[in-house]
């Protein structure tokens, strides 16, 4: 058990003014994220996405390796939302409950659910990696993630998931198009042009 005394929560501003990124100091899922855009989806997997969600005017949550990212309703100020999410995050912590509930795990199928042979799939092999070694740290930063969704072959046309910071954020329009179509169509000639999957 953690002594609340013990237990000193930093908060990151983010590149969306409506998301917060919250460090316990601690590991939250210690390797991999999931992502709960409702409480629905949170509802019986984590607890500590439930109790964070219980906090007023809460939107979505995000479970980073150690970092929780918080996003709030537009109409709400962060002194108003904060202190409740600090409270929530701590009791959690404090109570020994675990993160997710047995048998849940990190994401679910970040892909959508496509076979890919040939050229297409040297290519999607090839944006992958690109995404996982120089897109993802970076944006894990500003308490986000961007994966992987979808290869359209014939139109050259990437998806990509927005998740915690990044998801509704102003300028994710902005890093789609000019840093991660630039850098993909840099290293991938076959990429056209880059887009957000819809959730």
């Amino acid at each position: 058990m953690i002594g609340a005394a013990a237990m000193f929560i930093q908060t990151e501003s983010t590149p969306n003014p409506q998301t917060l990124k919250f460090l316990p100091g601690r590991d939250v899922l210690g390797a991999g994220a999931r992502d709960f855009p409702t409480p629905e989806v949170a509802a019986g997997v984590s607890p500590l996405a439930e109790a964070v969600f219980r906090a007023a005017a809460v939107e979505r949550v995000y479970l980073g390796a150690d970092f929780i990212t918080v996003t709030k309703h537009a109409d709400v100020d962060w002194k108003h939302v904060k202190p409740h999410v600090l409270g929530a995050i701590m009791e959690h912590f404090v109570s020994g409950a675990p993160i997710l509930l047995d048998g849940a795990t990190g994401d679910v199928a970040e892909a959508a659910s496509m076979i890919y042979e040939g050229d297409a799939l040297e290519i999607v092999t090839q944006i992958k990696a690109l995404i996982d070694t120089r897109i993802r740290p970076a944006v894990a930063q500003d308490g986000g993630d961007i994966c992987f969704h979808s290869w359209e072959h014939e139109a050259g046309v990437v998806r990509l998931t927005m998740k915690g910071a990044c998801a509704g954020c102003p300028s994710s329009t902005l890093t789609l198009k000019q840093g991660i179509e630039t850098m993909l169509r840099t290293y991938v000639p076959e990429v056209v042009r880059v887009e957000q999957a819809a959730e």
